[in-house]
């Protein structure tokens, strides 16, 4: 079974040379850690930054550099830093190659529910809406089941929807999920985990590919 920092590595080996690619807050800002040698991307933040490194050591700490998260980063030669409103046109024009969301639901049918919780407070949607309305690829990096071992993987969000039909992959703690017209098709499993267990823990539709593996991070 991977930790927060397995599902990133994971997630990481679906970057592909020149690709522009937005992290949204939570596991997907990790992705940044874990660019394959060899592969260049340019990350960016919809605060308006486009560039973004590796998380900064104590010494490369910069109070004023921070993705959308709040969270402090480096920058790669290059980068540059601009207001929301181009941020945003970037994202709206479709020139983001792959996102990467956290979310507390996905739907076999590839909608996704991550900006609200029905009664708790929120500051709002953020760029989530955004970004699944334009992105050309929808990776979620989640955790498989909520803290009371219910499935976040289902059949229909119960959740307010934050994007219909627009996630590709699924990468959780258990494995590896292609969203298909079939549902979710088990292509890798979590070192650790076995494909009962992946069953257990989905009430979305699922198949296991005939094809499928141990994951490797």
């Amino acid at each position: 079974m991977l930790d927060k920092f397995g599902i990133a590595k994971r997630i990481a080996q679906e970057l592909q040379d020149g690709f522009y690619v937005n992290l949204g807050i939570g596991i997907p800002t990790l992705v940044a850690n874990y660019v394959p040698e060899g592969v260049e991307v340019i990350l960016q933040s919809e605060n308006g930054l486009l560039g973004i490194g590796p998380f900064p050591t104590e010494e490369q700490v910069d109070a004023d550099l921070i993705n959308a998260g709040k969270q402090t980063v480096t920058t790669t030669a290059g980068s540059s830093f601009f207001d929301s409103a181009m941020s945003f046109g970037m994202i709206r024009a479709g020139k983001v190659d792959l996102t990467v969301l956290g979310a507390m639901e996905v739907a076999d049918n590839g909608d996704i529910a991550n900006w609200k919780i029905p009664g708790k407070m929120v500051k709002g949607m953020g760029g989530a809406m955004d970004l699944v309305a334009s992105a050309k690829n929808i990776i979620v990096a989640m955790q498989h089941t909520d803290k009371a071992g219910n499935s976040k993987l289902l059949d229909n969000c119960t959740l307010p929807i934050t994007g219909r039909k627009c996630v590709r992959k699924v990468v959780t703690n258990l494995g590896v999920f292609e969203v298909t017209s079939d549902g979710f098709l088990c292509t890798e499993y979590a070192p650790g985990v076995s494909i009962e267990q992946i069953k257990e823990s989905t009430a979305g539709r699922l198949k296991i590919s005939p094809d499928v593996k141990e994951m490797i991070v």
